[in-house]
């Protein structure tokens, strides 16, 4: 794992030619799809970070990843993430490791990320803030696609960070990591 090195954005629309190279699995992958809101994205890249994951994004996006509030939320480690930009969901499957499960998050699914066993490498999908993942990606996933309780009668969804944060240390503690 290579957490904490220097790592340059990776985009799909200027990578080629990369037949037999090897890449270190990273501890999970965190997709947000068509991600409107800089912080949020900034958010989820010092996540990343932080727990050896990568941050990929599909697009298109609702900003641009020089702008000031993607960089600020991320601190100083922005350009530490592992960050992959895909030009359509299709894209980014079809190039995963196929081992590896996608898990997609919803507030239309009962089944919650506590029910689950992740193993490294996965892929957690998490919609637009203002409109989750599309209608039409959800029930094909089947019991792969997971829901964060809430209580009853309070909100509709959680922020988009704030819901990465939870499934990907859910995840992570499945794993029984010995970090300080």
């Amino acid at each position: 794992m290579t957490a904490g090195c220097a790592v340059p954005i990776w985009d799909s629309a200027s990578w080629s030619g990369a037949e037999g190279l090897i890449f270190l699995l990273p501890m999970f992958n965190l997709v947000l799809l068509h991600p409107e809101i800089p912080h949020n994205a900034g958010a989820a890249g010092r996540l990343a970070l932080a727990t050896g994951s990568s941050l990929h994004l599909v697009r298109p996006l609702g900003f641009s990843l020089d702008d000031k509030h993607v960089r600020r939320t991320g601190l100083d480690y922005w350009q530490q993430v592992d960050l992959r930009v895909w030009d359509s969901m299709d894209e980014l499957t079809a190039a995963a490791d196929s081992t590896a499960t996608f898990w997609y998050l919803s507030t239309k699914v009962r089944r919650s990320p506590w029910q689950v066993t992740f193993k490294p490498g996965d892929y957690l999908v998490f919609g637009c803030e203002t409109k989750g993942l599309p209608e039409p990606m959800v029930p094909p996933a089947g019991d792969r696609a997971l829901c964060i309780p809430m209580k009853p009668g309070g909100v509709r969804s959680l922020n988009l960070a704030t819901a990465v944060a939870i499934t990907l240390y859910e995840a992570i503690r499945q794993q029984g990591p010995e970090w300080g």
